[in-house]
């Protein structure tokens, strides 16, 4: 038993960050950042993170006024259990041609089957030149969408969200959305606790609200003062009881129109999307970190019966409320390799 346990939690997950010339070094750091922070609750590293290139170790340059000096040459992709693909000004031919250049093909011939996928931003052209969106949901920042489905005819984009996680390939949004893709990442390797220290040491939000639909430009007619913020909170603290539209629309005093049309705007969801979230999350929080019946959670979550908050997890997460406690009340507390 105690040889299982050594082999058990004697690795933490590697993942292996590639550089490309002209890359972001905010979006380089998220994963490092992210996963860096995440710890068991022995304080030990529940992941490893190296950055690697193309080419043997060396430079590689920024889209700023410097370059990073890499220490790792394409083998170590040989060695991850997860890829990280961050964005790039300088894609070349993966841009314009949607093909891998002679240099990634060689690098890709690393991987090994399995291995976790994920891209951040402009990178997802990377996987899919590869190869690994065809058939598959994928998003990229809204501004190259329209043109990463003409290059890609065969991949699903979705410009609405800020992240897609279709097992074992994830696809992220622009920048920030990295963020929120590596937090995600973390919080399915690892549960809810870990995922929200992680955020709380970042100073960022454990989960953000909608999709990329608020954050793109549009021209407003005339200012828009009110916000749907004190409607939010107020729904936050009774979670647990009956909402309807038109309470949440009397705490802005607006009419129901007009509080979902404004919401909608903040949020880039629907009120009552936005409200199975909350009613998800709060439920999930409950079955890691509580001994509550299902009932009481569906209670507690405002999902009101067991076979309710069966369907949203089932719909939302893919797995019952028992297999969802089951994986992560008994992960949570210790290091878990992915399979």
């Amino acid at each position: 038993m105690e040889k299982e346990h050594k082999e058990y939690c004697a690795a933490p997950h590697r993942v292996v960050v590639l550089a490309l010339d002209g890359l972001l070094p905010f979006e380089l750091g998220i994963a490092h950042r992210i996963f860096g922070l995440a710890r068991d609750a022995a304080g030990s590293p529940l992941y490893e993170t190296v950055t690697c290139s193309v080419r043997p170790p060396g430079p590689v340059r920024t889209d700023a006024d410097f370059a990073i000096a890499v220490e790792h040459g394409p083998e170590a992709l040989a060695t991850a259990d997860t890829v990280v693909i961050p964005a790039s000004y300088n894609l070349g031919r993966v841009y314009d041609e949607g093909v891998l250049t002679e240099e990634l093909k060689a690098a890709f011939a690393f991987v090994r089957p399995g291995t976790r996928m994920v891209s951040i931003c402009t990178g997802g052209y990377v996987l899919a030149a590869a190869g690994y969106l065809d058939g598959r949901p994928a998003t990229t920042h809204w501004s190259a969408a329209e043109h990463f489905q003409r290059l890609f005819p065969s991949v699903k984009v979705d410009a609405d969200v800020l992240f897609i996680d279709d097992g074992d390939v994830l696809t992220s949004a622009g920048v920030a959305a990295g963020l929120d893709l590596c937090l995600h990442i973390v919080r399915r390797d690892h549960g809810s606790g870990v995922a929200n220290n992680v955020a709380r040491r970042s100073v960022v939000p454990p989960h953000r609200d909608g999709g990329q639909a608020q954050y793109v430009h549009r021209p407003v007619p005339e200012p828009q003062l009110a916000t749907t913020t004190t409607a939010r909170a107020w729904a936050l603290g009774r979670l647990h009881e009956p909402i309807q539209l038109r309470d949440m629309a009397e705490q802005e005093s607006m009419s129901v129109r007009t509080f979902t049309r404004r919401f909608r705007e903040e949020a880039g969801i629907s009120p009552g999307q936005w409200l199975t979230q909350q009613r998800v999350e709060r439920a999930r929080h409950l079955l890691e970190s509580t001994d509550l019946s299902i009932d009481q959670v569906a209670r507690d979550a405002g999902f009101g019966t067991a076979t309710s908050l069966r369907q949203h997890l089932q719909t939302t997460l893919g797995v019952p409320p028992t297999v969802y406690r089951r994986t992560f009340r008994a992960t949570t507390g210790g290091t878990r390799r992915r399979p």
